[in-house]
């Protein structure tokens, strides 16, 4: 039977509205969820003026209503973590491991976020009669959701909130990721973190699981820098707003690491005139990591990289779902790892003008939409 529910539909050139969808039954390998929670990040905002027409947001959690024939890994009633990153399985990218950047079915690596083998089939949602996109194949701020299989993690987790479990499949998988797949920072190292938005919190959440021995956070925002501090921050940079590629801020971090630089520096501002930041920050055959996911034209000193320095730039931490958001339930379970105290304000759908405005402002550490 077709639900019909409420969605934030993007129109392409910057604006949205929230308008009624229907939602069909499932196909033999797609998954019907119905959203408790989408968290909100700077991509939904951005999706905005992607050209096209879609059903918003890549952050979510729900209740499975029901399953396709030929799924095996969730039921009817399973709490559920979205995940925006669907694989194959079998091209090049996910035999090496690389689930994250798989070929066929991600909407990023292979659809320029668009439609994708990754999406559930374009005629299993309506809007005004016709078929409509999801965001990142997934479309979470909607009543419900259509899925692939590929793209639900089931959560284990009894007492995790729907918005804490909605905030892992980007902002916690993103910063978390960043540190312990790809940097893979070693323990007693130290670490120096760019922007304490909500990526960049779970960069130093993730520096702390790692056991890094030293997390320096820099930021203009005085109250983020109070964040960081509950989040695993042992030191804080208040950095000025005309420091130009943080250079001054860079002197601070190596006057607190023996005058050479921290090991390891995520960048987590997605400002491009800070592109190269993270590599002022490092030490000698230090490593720079570029979190925040900067497309635009920027121009270095080559200098920066002297000498031995390694720059890298992942996507969504090298996100292996079935592996990593099993984990970060079990560190929220033990406690070494912050999400409900992350949600800094929740709201309907119908609030979601205000909710990006919080974020655009910088009010919030994550935002979220919750749904009954």
């Amino acid at each position: 039977m077709a639900i019909t529910c409420k969605a934030a539909i993007a129109n392409g050139k910057g604006g949205f509205t929230v308008q009624d969808i229907v939602v069909n039954e499932p196909k033999d390998d797609e998954v019907l969820v119905k959203i408790k929670a989408a968290g909100l990040c700077h991509t939904d905002h951005d999706s905005l003026s992607w050209g096209k027409q879609l059903i918003i947001g890549h952050e979510g959690a729900g209740i499975v209503v029901s399953v396709g024939k030929e799924v095996s890994s969730v039921l009817p009633g399973d709490r559920v973590i979205l995940n925006w990153a669907m694989h194959c399985g079998k091209c090049f990218q996910c035999l090496e491991g690389n689930q994250h950047l798989c070929e066929v079915a991600s909407p990023v690596a292979a659809g320029d976020n668009g439609y994708t083998p990754g999406h559930a089939g374009i005629d299993g949602t309506t809007f005004n009669g016709e078929p409509v996109l999801r965001s990142f194949n997934i479309g979470t701020i909607a009543g419900y959701t259509l899925v692939k299989e590929s793209a639900v993690v089931k959560n284990s987790s009894d007492t995790m909130s729907f918005p804490a479990a909605s905030i892992i499949s980007c902002g916690v998988m993103t910063g978390y990721g960043s540190v312990v797949n790809a940097a893979k920072l070693k323990a007693g190292s130290s670490a120096v973190v760019l922007g304490t938005g909500g990526v960049g919190l779970n960069v130093i959440q993730g520096a702390k699981v790692a056991g890094a021995g030293k997390i320096i956070a820099i930021d203009i925002n005085p109250t983020r820098l109070e964040m960081a501090l509950k989040f695993g921050a042992t030191h804080t940079i208040l950095a000025a707003k005309g420091d130009t590629g943080l250079l001054k801020a860079a002197q601070e971090v190596k006057n607190l690491t023996d005058g050479r630089g921290a090991d390891y520096a995520f960048e987590c501002t997605a400002i491009p005139e800070l592109g190269a930041a993270p590599l002022a920050m490092v030490r000698n055959a230090g490593t720079a990591v570029q979190v925040s996911g900067i497309e635009q034209d920027i121009t270095i000193d080559m200098r920066l990289f002297e000498w031995d320095k390694v720059y890298i730039n992942p996507l969504y931490g090298k996100c292996r779902p079935q592996i990593d958001f099993p984990d970060i339930v079990q560190l929220y379970a033990s406690g070494h790892l912050l999400l409900e105290e992350m949600i800094t304000r929740t709201y309907s759908i119908n609030e979601l003008d205000n909710a990006f405005d919080d974020m655009l402002k910088g009010r919030n550490a994550k935002g979220v939409i919750v749904f009954d």
